[in-house]
């Protein structure tokens, strides 16, 4: 057993020899978390200390930690058959049941899917499908992407071109052309409508700006999440997705949803555009389709677009690729998390832990350094201001954001923040306890350093 002081700071030093983290840097690593265990929705650290995971690790332990079942149903499926190829002229029986129940639950005009190992693969994958179905058609000058900044989309080459924070383009410039933004409906930072009552959806006009800008005869395809993730979670309003399905039909562009977050009962509903009863043309997913237990996603695409897929001649046929594109053990474990999704009704689950979380939260607003309370069912964010009136915000140096995320961890909460907000998406299986738990330290971190800056 590893519980000693010195063997802690040996495994410290062999991590900090050995492993490139993600968005690393030294100075952010010098003391990290080694966590050891979890059980629903709390980890542990190697230290013995508990804390409440309050973002589902990274958005993606949907079903919680500790299911003994779906290491069950891993390990009977590895004794049988491991793995086995997905290519054309084979296939698995898991693959095939997963596909069938995802049709199911999906949206009505997405019946098809491609499976990839992480949410950055399948966006790729959305990129190469919306070309290749212009393609197909006869347009093959359709071409370019249009998304939207604070979007986080993946951070390979196309995914991280999408994304629309700069520190993710910084180091790796230039960025792959034929990718452009607009701006989201942020409303704390909205050039529009911030200072009004309600979103003007000007910002979802911007997008048919855009297209008539690039010229409507390149432009491939919008891609969006429902629900912003990483940079910001910042919710479509109402009205808002309805208008974007209107501009992008209007145009003859495709419209990508990523579901990569808000996907599998995150925000209450079992894909979150049903929120607002709009359909995609090509849908990506991964995270909770396995709740992180093994790695898994694929785009779901609708029947027009697999339609073309299968007619076209054999020397244009779909030359997309990946050896784990539908491995029967992945699959097999996804198939298992999403039968307890349903028999947990943990959509249902995650829409009224949400409302207690939203509840619980907007009462913060009685802290005049708090700005804006956001989210949808179970994805929240708090943003704390300078002056919520006029919109100031904290000078970066004071590292706001930062010291209220290390008050979270002395309260045994442990989340993520970017900048000053602050972000919450705990697994689906929460108890009330929990989530009231979440909002007390919260308020108590947010009262700490409030008090350190004079307020």
């Amino acid at each position: 057993m590893i519980n000693t002081p010195a063997q802690v700071e040996e495994l410290t030093r062999q991590d900090q020899a050995h492993i490139i983290h993600p968005l690393y840097h030294p100075e952010e690593h010098a003391r990290p978390i080694i966590f050891v265990e979890g059980e629903g929705a709390l980890l542990r650290d190697i230290e013995g200390n508990e804390y409440i995971d309050g973002l589902s690790c990274l958005w993606n332990v949907n079903i919680g930690h500790g299911r003994s079942e779906l290491a069950d149903v891993a390990a009977e499926q590895m004794r049988q058959l491991a793995y086995a190829s997905a290519y054309t002229g084979s296939t698995n029986v898991p693959a095939i049941r997963l596909a069938e129940k995802l049709a199911q639950l999906c949206y009505p005009n997405l019946n098809s899917v491609y499976f990839t190992t992480s949410g950055a693969e399948s966006n790729e994958s959305a990129f190469k499908t919306a070309r290749f179905y212009w393609k197909a058609k006869g347009q093959p000058e359709k071409v370019k992407f249009i998304a939207r900044y604070f979007a986080y989309h993946g951070v390979t080459m196309a995914a991280m071109s999408a994304t629309g924070m700069a520190p993710y383009w910084k180091m790796f410039e230039p960025r792959v052309p034929g990718f452009s933004h607009i701006d989201p409906p942020y409303r704390l930072r909205c050039k529009w409508c911030a200072d009004k009552s309600a979103c003007t959806l000007q910002c979802a006009d911007a997008l048919e700006d855009r297209i008539q800008e690039e010229g409507k005869d390149t432009v491939a395809a919008f891609i969006a999440e429902p629900v912003q993730g990483a940079g910001g979670v910042i919710p479509g309003p109402e009205g808002y997705f309805q208008r974007i399905r209107e501009i992008c039909d209007r145009n003859q562009v495709l419209f990508i949803s990523d579901e990569v977050i808000t996907g599998f009962c995150r925000t209450g509903k079992w894909f979150a555009l049903d929120h607002w009863g709009v359909q995609p043309d090509i849908m990506s997913f991964a995270k909770g389709v396995t709740s992180a237990y093994l790695p898994l996603g694929g785009i779901m695409v609708s029947d027009e677009i697999r339609d073309v897929i299968n007619s076209v001649p054999a020397e244009s046929k779909y030359m997309h690729a990946a050896t784990y594109a539908g491995p029967p053990t992945c699959c097999a474990l996804g198939l298992r998390n999403v039968e307890i999704m349903e028999q947990e009704r943990l959509d249902e689950r995650a829409a009224r832990m949400g409302n207690r979380l939203h509840a619980g939260l907007r009462d913060l607003y009685s802290l005049p350094i708090v700005g804006d309370v956001r989210g949808l069912g179970l994805l929240a964010a708090v943003e704390l201001v300078a002056d919520r009136d006029k919109r100031e915000f904290f000078d970066p140096a004071l590292n706001v954001g930062e010291r209220v995320y290390q008050e979270l961890k002395k309260r045994g909460v442990y989340t993520r923040i970017r900048g000053d907000a602050i972000y919450f998406a705990p697994p689906l299986v929460i108890t009330e306890q929990q989530v009231d738990k979440i909002v007390t330290a919260t308020r108590e971190s947010i009262q700490v350093v409030s008090a350190t800056l004079g307020r």
